[in-house]
């Protein structure tokens, strides 16, 4: 006979929910306990929505190997979904902003070398959507499956939504690119509001290591959109300058 499926055993929260244990329990004030157990629960819940963000971002790499619609269509809710969960991952964020200065530097101190650039995650995630001086592996998976169909990249961006599922596909990119920035950005601020220029605890330079990673990926994306745009504002403006013409 099934056990029945419960809220709690399906989610398995009794496990869950015993993860944080604050360092400062035995060492500060109740105050400095309550605000690193939300420093915890804010970076384990980080680490959720990587391992779901790397989930999905394999889904997609796999559909770009074979390129069928079915699959290519799916991959466009895909890079949609990882550039709202990266939207959370800012809001996030931006939470972390209320805690409380005094309570951090008080815990802080319990951390040792620890440090979220030691994330196993993270790491991976960089890896794949990579950044402005060095091209991670999913763009370039892309334009190799693009290539094999018998297209490229700078067709598919010059014809825009006649490219149908492809031209989806470089919006989506665009939209996970700037969520990528916008968090990386959100970091730099965060950091830079509790520990203004003291190093990392990892012993990275902290708003200077973080700010110098900031940066948009997809460049060669965003070239080939430049130059779509200027050949187009230079065509308006020939055909601007044909119809003032005719009328003077």
């Amino acid at each position: 006979m099934d056990t029945e499926v419960s809220y709690h055993g399906y989610l398995r929260l009794g496990e869950l929910l015993s993860l944080q244990h604050p360092l400062s329990e035995t060492h500060d004030t109740e105050h400095t306990v309550l605000s690193e157990h939300f420093f915890i629960i804010c970076h384990q819940t980080c680490e959720l929505w990587l391992k779901q963000i790397l989930a999905d971002l394999s889904a997609v790499e796999e559909a770009f190997s074979t390129m069928r619609p079915a699959e290519l269509e799916r991959a466009v809710d895909l890079l949609y979904r990882v550039g709202d969960l990266l939207r959370m991952l800012h809001e996030q964020l931006v939470a972390l902003e209320r805690l409380p200065l005094e309570d951090f530097a008080d815990f802080r101190r319990h951390l040792g070398s620890a440090s979220g650039a030691q994330s196993s995650q993270f790491r991976e995630l960089d890896r794949i959507i990579g950044n402005a001086s060095r091209s991670g592996t999913l763009y370039p998976a892309f334009a190799r499956g693009v290539e094999r169909t018998g297209g490229t990249m700078a067709k598919i961006v010059e014809a825009g939504v006649a490219a149908g599922t492809e031209h989806r596909i470089v919006e989506a990119l665009l939209h996970l690119g700037n969520g990528y920035l916008r968090w990386k950005v959100g970091h730099v601020g965060l950091t830079s509001r509790v520990l203004g220029e003291t190093p990392g605890t990892g012993g990275s330079s902290g708003v200077t290591y973080l700010l110098d990673r900031a940066t948009l990926p997809f460049t060669e994306l965003r070239l080939l959109r430049g130059e779509v745009h200027r050949r187009v504002a230079t065509a308006e403006g020939a055909a601007a300058d044909g119809r003032d013409s005719r009328t003077e």
